[in-house]
């Protein structure tokens, strides 16, 4: 698997697109129809990710299997630590061990910018992603309930993943 940081208008046009299909495919379980699209345009809408990423330190790669675009990451560098604030794979390549290569990448990143954590946020319902997160060494630390506004919230777990040098 290649991983390709997203840089372009194009590519921050393609990574809406993809966003779009996978939180079509993932959340239709967990959330309803209308709140994935809202949070579709409030937070993977080809604006907002534009501005996260020149305006706020986000950054989003591509994850690329057999030169087709099959899922992507987005995360923020903090202080000492690394926010995974995306991590997402098409239906049908889960399982097939690209999660575990993409966190692979992550923890190669913070290992180069001497970061110490890496930590993200997931849906309560979302056992699926929890377990990953589970399997891949984080852990949940504490709940968040945050209004994301239009009457909706994010029920979330927040988990953590210290890292060790290797």
């Amino acid at each position: 698997m290649d991983i390709k940081q997203v840089q372009t208008s194009n590519d921050i046009s393609e990574l809406a697109r993809l966003g779009a299909d996978i939180w079509q495919q993932h959340y239709v379980t967990i959330i309803s129809h209308e709140q994935i699209a809202y949070m579709l345009d409030k937070f993977q809408s080809v604006q907002a990710i534009t501005e996260q990423i020149e305006k706020q330190g986000y950054e989003y790669y591509f994850l690329i299997a057999n030169g087709e675009k099959i899922g992507y990451i987005g995360a923020k560098q903090e202080e000492g630590k690394l926010f995974l604030s995306k991590c997402y794979i098409e239906k049908s390549h889960r399982g097939k061990g690209y999660a575990s290569q993409a966190f692979a990448f992550l923890e190669t990143l913070c290992q180069k910018r001497g970061l110490t954590k890496m930590w993200l946020t997931v849906n309560r319902h979302n056992k699926d992603s929890i377990a990953v997160y589970e399997k891949k060494g984080f852990q949940k630390v504490r709940t968040q309930i945050a209004d994301i506004g239009n009457g909706y919230v994010m029920d979330d777990y927040i988990m953590e993943k210290e890292l060790v040098d290797h």
